[in-house]
């Protein structure tokens, strides 16, 4: 099977890979001139080529094909506060985008382990996991954003809440099939406070429920990704 390689700026017929990922296909992969290979921009573009040039600092190839994968007829967006642990939340990355995902938004809620968050190292891993999974859409990472501005600014129709406390809850998997996409949050390992709960019920996002047992913040996350998923394809 043709190595994949990340293209985000591809235009035209041919296409010279970075520094890095020249030496990496030529001096790790062995790549030579006619040698096939696959590139992806990250927005649905599949792109077949071959290398023209294996020069290990600039990697020369040559589109021989292409095709455009379009989006999926629905979104999936997760809200989620990140932990402490920082390489929970890389392995949040990596494994939503291999089950698909489009937007991943870090919030800063009140009982928040971490404060400050990098996006760089992310976005490389969400790259990385694109490449092995075969997907052809890069999700979009946003930046840690304050709870009460993000609840102000999503559709409440289409957003629900997951928290543990005591309430009338719905079962996620039973409203993930409705509207044209649906963002979910998920809280810190304290969970929401009351405040932020009635915050968000008070905007028109609903309760729901991720299961019947208590999951870590990066496995819920994961778990209501899926379960979109599922719900989608049953519907």
């Amino acid at each position: 099977m043709p190595h994949t390689f990340y293209a985000p700026d591809l235009a035209g017929a041919a296409y010279t890979l970075p520094e890095d990922e020249s030496k990496h296909a030529v001096r790790v992969l062995r790549l030579q001139p006619g040698d096939a290979v696959v590139l992806i921009d990250g927005r649905g573009g599949v792109y077949q080529a071959e290398v023209s040039d294996d020069n290990p600092k600039r990697c020369q190839l040559r589109i021989t094909g292409e095709q455009q994968v379009p989006r999926r007829a629905y979104e999936v967006h997760v809200a989620v506060a990140p932990t402490k642990n920082l390489d929970r939340m890389e392995w949040l990355v990596e494994k939503a985008t291999e089950i698909g995902i489009d937007r991943l938004t870090f919030l800063r809620c009140a009982r928040s382990e971490r404060r400050e968050l990098k996006l760089d190292r992310l976005e490389r891993i969400a790259v990385s996991a694109l490449k092995q999974s075969g997907q052809a859409w890069l999700p979009r990472l946003d930046e840690l954003t304050d709870f009460g501005a993000f609840v102000a600014a999503v559709a409440p129709a289409t957003t629900f809440i997951a928290h543990l406390a005591d309430d009338d809850r719905t079962s996620l998997a039973q409203v993930a099939a409705q509207g044209a996409g649906c963002c979910i949050l998920i809280g810190p390992e304290g969970d929401f406070t009351p405040d932020e709960i009635q915050l968000a019920r008070g905007r028109g996002i609903r309760p729901v429920a991720l299961g019947l047992t208590r999951l870590r913040t990066e496995t819920a996350a994961l778990a209501a990704c899926h379960t979109v998923h599922v719900a989608r394809e049953l519907a």
